[in-house]
């Protein structure tokens, strides 16, 4: 092989590394989508060392979105995969979403001694109306009825003494039924028909923080119940 031989091959040897180099510079995504954000500028040099750099963010699909919430550790018993959840957007306030639970994790996450657990639920976006980072104050549906009689939970937590009982009720009512024989799903609520107190034992259902479904008991829509009483001074 003569000097000009390889002088030849050098030269090509130099070419295919420049082309190679020169195929570097073309940054083509891996998926159809939307940028969301943009990290290099054109023209800017990239150092790529132990970890690749971030030069794009994109969005593949923002018709099909998800939402990852911090769900309480008391709570996540409730929480089931398929179950339907609502939540609301600071973006509109007036509007409700709705999703579906698709997993909860079992990784925890706990931030000042609170264990919270991430439940991903699916939404549908094809009004594009929900934007990346958003943040959603979710409520989870995990039990529902029809027609059912409510009674507010303050009227379960009025538990009144011995001395308000019997100014409610009077010397000649019926005695006051016993809290330590109640079943656990029973509760005592008092009511006030026709100016006079009465006590009734029921048995509640579910609950969704501020009234509670009563399956069984003596009580009818419209009934007044006694949420708080204070017992009248004396010569009043």
């Amino acid at each position: 092989m003569g000097t000009a031989d390889a002088a030849m091959l050098q030269g090509r040897a130099a070419l295919d590394q420049a082309q190679l180099n020169l195929s570097y510079t073309e940054i083509v995504s891996p998926i159809d989508g939307i940028v969301i954000s943009r990290n290099i500028d054109v023209g800017q040099t990239v150092a790529a060392s132990f970890q690749a750099p971030t030069l794009f963010t994109i969005a593949q699909d923002l018709t099909k979105m998800q939402v990852d919430t911090n769900v309480a550790e008391g709570d996540v018993g409730n929480v089931r995969e398929g179950m339907t959840a609502s939540f609301t957007v600071d973006a509109y306030p007036t509007r409700t979403f709705h999703g579906v639970v698709r997993q909860v994790r079992d990784n925890a996450t706990t931030l000042q001694n609170v264990v919270t657990y991430d439940a991903v639920i699916d939404v549908d976006n094809r009004d594009l109306a929900l934007r990346p980072t958003m943040t959603a104050n979710v409520t989870f549906v995990y039990a529902s009825r029809d027609d059912a009689v409510r009674i507010p939970n303050a009227a379960l937590r009025f538990r009144p003494e011995a001395t308000t009982i019997s100014a409610m009720t009077g010397p000649n009512a019926a005695p006051t039924p016993s809290r330590e024989k109640l079943a656990a799903d029973q509760r005592i609520v008092w009511t006030l028909r026709a100016g006079t107190a009465a006590a009734h034992v029921v048995r509640i259902g579910i609950s969704d923080g501020m009234t509670t479904e009563m399956v069984d008991g003596d009580l009818r829509p419209g009934d007044v119940v006694v949420t708080e009483a204070i017992p009248a001074a004396k010569g009043s």
